[in-house]
């Protein structure tokens, strides 16, 4: 496997697993509703818990991650 298989190997293993994370925040506030329409019986602080976290991990984790994996780092542009 030479580096450009492994670097899309690499960029197709990174997409999926961000994707895995949308897809689980999603899961996460559906949950969270769930709980408050009394599908869950669980309290209803869980219900906020799961979806902030829900929201957290929806919207916020995969673009941390894409920046933290971006191959535009900051200090390769100043030089």
């Amino acid at each position: 496997m030479d580096d450009r298989e492994a670097a899309e190997a690499r960029a197709r293993g990174r997409f999926m697993l961000i994707n895995a994370m949308r897809i689980a925040g999603v899961v996460m506030i559906l949950a969270g509703i769930a709980v408050f329409n009394g599908a869950l019986p669980l309290p209803d602080w869980a219900g906020y818990v799961l979806l902030v976290l829900g929201m957290i991990e929806t919207f916020l984790t995969p673009t941390l991650l894409a920046r933290l994996w971006s191959t535009n780092d900051k200090h390769d542009r100043r030089r």
